[in-house]
């Protein structure tokens, strides 16, 4: 009886954190500008900064949605570390330096085809 008991006491105090951990978890969406696959791929990684838990980004809609804990980490957080792989994101332009270095393919500042 004693086994039972301190059974079902351990699954309650699972079930409870797992409901206190899930608490936390955000679900946000905005804007990122990239081109093609290449710029998928780095603003998917860049995206992943502690707390991230999923980040996809959509190529033909420009948006990035991702899920992240709060009590980790902030959508500031991952915009600015997006913005600093080259992409502009949300309300953060990504720096002049980063974004020349990205392949010509992922140039998403000119009004040319670019072939992906």
């Amino acid at each position: 009886m004693k086994n039972i008991i301190g059974l079902l006491a351990a699954i309650i105090i699972s079930t409870a954190s797992a409901s206190a951990q899930g608490k936390d978890v955000v679900t946000d969406s905005f804007t990122v500008k990239g081109t093609c696959g290449q710029c998928k791929k780095r603003i998917e990684n860049a995206a992943y900064v502690p707390g991230v838990k999923r980040a996809e980004w959509d190529i033909t809609s420009k948006i990035l949605t991702v899920t992240y804990r709060s009590s980790k980490t902030t959508l500031e957080k991952i915009e600015q570390h997006i913005a600093d792989a080259g992409h502009d994101a949300g309300d953060i332009k990504a720096p002049a330096e980063k974004y020349e270095q990205l392949p010509s393919c992922c140039a998403y500042n000119d009004d040319h085809n670019h072939d992906h």
